[in-house]
Parts: C-alpha cells; structure tokens; sequence
C-alpha cells in the first residue's frame, strides 16, 4: 500500500532530542514516548489496511474527525507494535459511538477510565494479558493498547488534564485499562458471544469505569459465600445511585469453585442481583439520597442496578488467591452504555 500521509512534519536535527521533543509539545501523557516517525506511522497504517483519511470516528460535540492516520500517530507514540492497530482502531470505533456519549466520561469531575476488554483469537495472538497481575505490569500490549486510546483522547480530542479532563482524582487505569478474558479455560460462552457476536470473532468492548475493587474470601467454601462476600462490599459502591453496569471478574480459585457447583452466568448475575439491594433509609440516612426520611422508606428497596443483565460476568485473573473483583461503570448506565466493536483485519 502505498501511503501519502497529511500530518505536518516537525524536523528535529538532534535525533536523541526527539522523545524530549514529544514533551515539549505537550504530546506525552507523563512518560516517554516513541517519536512518530514517516516509517513508523505508515507501518501502523498498513498493518490496519486502512488509509491515512481514513474516518475512524467524529465527535459531534467538539466538531473533531478522528482519522486513521491521528490514530496510527499516537499508537506509535504509545509504544505499540504495528499488529496491535487494529484493536486500537475498534477501540476508538466504541469511544466515537453516540452510545458511549465521548463528552460525558471524558470531562466529568468524577474521573472514569476507558476498561477495554479484548475478546476472540486477537487476544491470545496479541498476547492480551488474562491472567496473573491482570491489571499491573508486564504485558506490553495490554498497556499500549489503552496508552493509545488515552494519546488519542489527548492529542486528537483535546482531553487534557485541566483543560477538558477535569477529573477531581482520576485513577491509574486512565494511563491504561485493557484486559482480555480467560476465554480457554471458561465453562462459559465469553463476552463478545453474549453480546452478538460470533465466538471466532475477534473484539473489543469499551466501558467508561471506575477502578477495579478487589474482594478476598478464603473463607467461604462454595460459591453462594464468595458471593454473599461480593455483594456486601459492592451494595454501597460506585453507581449505587445512578444504577450503572457492573464487570464482575471471577479469578482462578473463586471460578473452580463456581464450576464445582454447577453455577451458570446467569446463577451468578441473579444471585448479585437479589444480594445487592438497599433499602431508601440506607440511603437517605447516609446522605446517598435526599433526607428527609418519607413513609415506607424503612420497607421500600432499591436495587444496586436496574436488572442482572447489567452485570457482566468475565474469568480473568490468576489461579491462585482467594480474591476475585468487580469494576463499577461511570455514573448512570443511561449517560454512558458499553459499546462492543469487531475488530477488522
């Protein structure tokens, strides 16, 4: 293919200058980049098959095109290898979708992250960490996938910290937040399945997220006590009151025991369901909802979500350790809905 690229050139006569370069130009998120060169870019751009004016996405409220090649450019700066662009192209495909509505999780005060959760053979080819440290250091496509998406939002979005990113504290999955499922070692059909798609496919789903919360329970003996322990901690967390999605990750020892008693997804996303619900006192006395108090609120229930449908259930994580965790959506589900994108090659 041969490719004629549009961005402007930035000449620099030292090339050991050129990461330091990046900084100056406020083209960084905080670490060192890999300088964009012709070469690179263009690599990126074939591995895709896509042209650099390509439109990958627009977003309506800032009246910004993204192309392939603005992508293709904060890939390379991410540090990604020309295979991983695909996946990034589907990802920024969900962040560009009406329903995942771009201007809410990426201004709000209360700091989401962009959770992409890679599923089919792209994952395992790419070597898409699903196991041990699932959301710490070491896989180099797990963190330059989401480092990626995040340039994008900066450099090509303008979401900068201060400016259009006014989050009071963000958390680190806003550098990068990509996971893969345990899809070989699943008694169960995987995301992208249970979202339409077919199991040979390959894909990425997008959800604007809070931070992971971790659950240990090396005391519960089945499944419906490891649960029990889950849903207790989650009953009063992130989107209580906006009634948003909820990604449960299941890791090796809590999922052998699910299997061992016969759990389906569905067993597990009614159990959450029932188990997570507040009473409206609860929630007026601890100043979740307006006081005062009113009539039959000692009585009257409120579901963490508005059905089990809304929370996901994946295997991920290590086999060994009683600890499991589960990831609150942004705000209201109705703000900001999880978008899922084949990945094309």
């Amino acid at each position: 293919m041969s490719l004629e690229l549009l961005s402007h050139r930035h000449r620099i006569a030292d090339e050991g200058d050129a990461i330091d370069y990046c900084f100056r130009q406020n083209w960084s998120d905080g670490l060192p980049v890999v300088p964009p060169t012709e070469a690179r870019v263009a690599a990126m751009l074939e591995a895709a098959h896509l042209a650099p004016d390509k439109v990958i996405g627009f977003i309506p409220e800032r009246e910004i095109t993204i192309t392939a090649e603005k992508v293709a450019i904060n890939a390379v700066l991410a540090g990604c290898k020309p295979e991983y662009m695909p996946v990034v192209v589907a990802a920024i495909e969900c962040i560009t979708d009406p329903a995942w509505a771009y201007h809410g999780p990426s201004t709000t005060t209360s700091g989401p992250a962009v959770l992409i959760i890679v599923n089919g053979p792209i994952a395992r080819e790419l070597d898409i960490n699903s196991g041990e440290n699932l959301f710490g250091p070491g896989w180099r496509s797990n963190l330059t996938i989401g480092r990626a998406v995040r340039l994008v939002m900066r450099n090509v979005c303008g979401s900068l910290p201060g400016v259009l990113d006014r989050a009071t504290h963000g958390h680190p999955g806003k550098l990068s937040y990509v996971i893969a499922e345990n899809e070989l070692e699943s008694p169960w059909d995987p995301l992208h399945v249970d979202r339409g798609f077919k199991k040979e496919q390959s894909t990425v789903t997008v959800l604007a997220a809070d931070g992971p919360r971790q659950i240990f329970s090396q005391l519960a003996p089945t499944t419906d006590g490891v649960l029990t322990m889950m849903a207790d901690d989650m009953r009063i967390s992130g989107g209580v009151i906006g009634q948003t999605h909820y990604v449960v990750l299941l890791a090796g020892e809590h999922m052998e025991m699910v299997v061992r008693d016969g759990w389906t997804k569905t067993d597990v996303k009614r159990y959450l369901f029932e188990n997570t619900m507040n009473t409206y006192a609860h929630l007026r006395r601890t100043y979740r909802f307006p006081l005062p108090l009113k009539p039959g609120d000692e009585t009257r229930i409120r579901p963490l979500v508005s059905n089990e449908d809304m929370f996901f259930i994946i295997p991920a994580g290590g086999k060994a350790g009683a600890f499991s965790s589960y990831i609150p959506g942004w705000a209201k589900a109705s703000w900001s809905r999880m978008v899922t994108k084949e990945v094309r090659r």
